[in-house]
């Protein structure tokens, strides 16, 4: 079979089956490059040379669903983070005002469902950094009716109750504190996500959670030996919590080579005065300096398919899935430049004999079971008891 009969095949499974993406970061791109003025960057049109996304790309990527990030920095704490929060809540908002015949709204389950027969592409919000909710479970709760179905522990940095991966631990993994923020989020039906978050509380969120856990956009750590990425042994309890590990594409987390090269690029954009998660076109053309002279090395889609590939092995079938980090970082592999390269990686499992039963389920089955599964557990949850009124200062004793 040549080349363009396996991406043919590959576009005809992701139109039975298509990808639902864990992470995308459009709306913080969107208060970055045009203050949420959604003329000014209308997806409704060719924004390639801009974003990630669009919904042209979208649709040509076989995109389903998408857990839209409403991602606010580690900077902003305490009020200024809710408020940012809210405001990346209301973007999400106007953006499924504003395209009614593409995106379509959903909260559980069946919407996804829906949506697909729609052919609509179902879109839901997921917080990214347990700092949005300023240590407050009403809060938490506040933002799940707005809509929000996972939560992101922590993002970059240590949160009150919370390790993260990429900082000096301080809690050891979850405190008191944060298992009851796990135990409310179960409740409540929001997802625990557990990226970004330092492998000692990913093991605490696994000990706590009565439902599955979600890893939005982490590939194996096994496979490249980064700190956001997820180690061999708590992949090998998603089978008996349930949950579902969505690699991402993000090349320093996935491509060894690129870890180094990245750590100084980064360093090369403090240097100018940026901060090193900005994807504005002011930093890329600092960034496209820096790689004149010292070339990147350069993820493909075989690069993310080896994560699968090792993810497959250790957790499942039934337990992994696609978060891409879409206009959440400043490189993407080639052939997964942007939303409409999800073809491309189906091409390439298929040529590593994938069937297409394994693909429906990477792709769209085990995120939606691990939705419903969810909202089984909340059902439960609210019948034992009702909303928790503990406080990080309750909760220490």
């Amino acid at each position: 079979m040549t080349a363009a009969d396996r991406l043919a095949e590959a576009h005809g499974l992701l139109a039975a089956a298509p990808v639902v993406d864990g992470h995308n970061d459009l709306p913080w791109a969107l208060r970055e490059q045009c203050g949420y003025d959604l003329d000014k960057l209308d997806i409704a049109g060719d924004l390639s040379g801009s974003l990630h996304t669009d919904l042209a790309r979208m649709r040509a990527g076989g995109v389903g669903a998408q857990f839209w990030s409403v991602y606010v920095p580690g900077r902003l704490t305490g009020d200024a983070a809710v408020s940012a929060t809210l405001e990346q809540i209301d973007v999400v908002d106007q953006l499924l005002a504003r395209y009614p015949g593409d995106l379509a709204p959903a909260l559980v389950a069946d919407d996804l469902e829906t949506a697909r027969a729609q052919g609509r592409i179902a879109s839901l919000k997921g917080a990214e950094g347990g700092h949005s909710i300023n240590n407050s479970l009403a809060t938490l709760r506040a933002l799940h009716t707005l809509g929000v179905r996972y939560m992101t522990l922590t993002h970059n940095e240590n949160n009150d109750w919370a390790d993260s991966a990429t900082d000096v631990p301080r809690h050891g993994g979850l405190t008191a504190f944060g298992r009851e923020v796990v135990r409310e989020m179960n409740r409540a039906g929001m997802l625990v996500d557990l990226s970004h978050v330092a492998a000692t509380t990913m093991r605490d969120a696994l000990d706590t959670s009565a439902a599955p856990v979600i890893f939005s956009h982490s590939s194996s750590r096994a496979v490249c030996d980064h700190p956001r990425n997820i180690p061999d042994d708590v992949l090998e309890r998603l089978p008996a919590n349930g949950g579902v590990a969505m690699a991402t594409f993000v090349p320093k987390f996935i491509l060894p080579a690129a870890v180094e090269w990245t750590a100084l690029a980064d360093a090369n954009l403090r240097a100018h005065g940026f901060d090193h998660l900005d994807t504005t076109p002011e930093a890329m053309e600092i960034h496209r300096a820096f790689e004149a002279g010292t070339p990147r090395p350069v993820a493909t889609a075989a690069t993310v398919a080896d994560h699968l590939d090792h993810m497959r092995q250790v957790a499942g079938i039934d337990h992994i899935g696609i978060g891409g980090d879409y206009d959440g970082t400043a490189f993407t592999p080639a052939g997964l430049d942007d939303v409409a390269g999800y073809p491309n990686l189906v091409a390439e499992l298929l040529d590593r004999g994938w069937s297409a039963a394994d693909l429906a389920k990477l792709t769209w089955s085990n995120a939606v079971r691990v939705l419903r599964d969810a909202e089984s557990v909340a059902r439960e949850q609210r019948a034992l008891r009702g909303p928790s009124i503990a406080t990080i200062a309750s909760a220490a004793g």
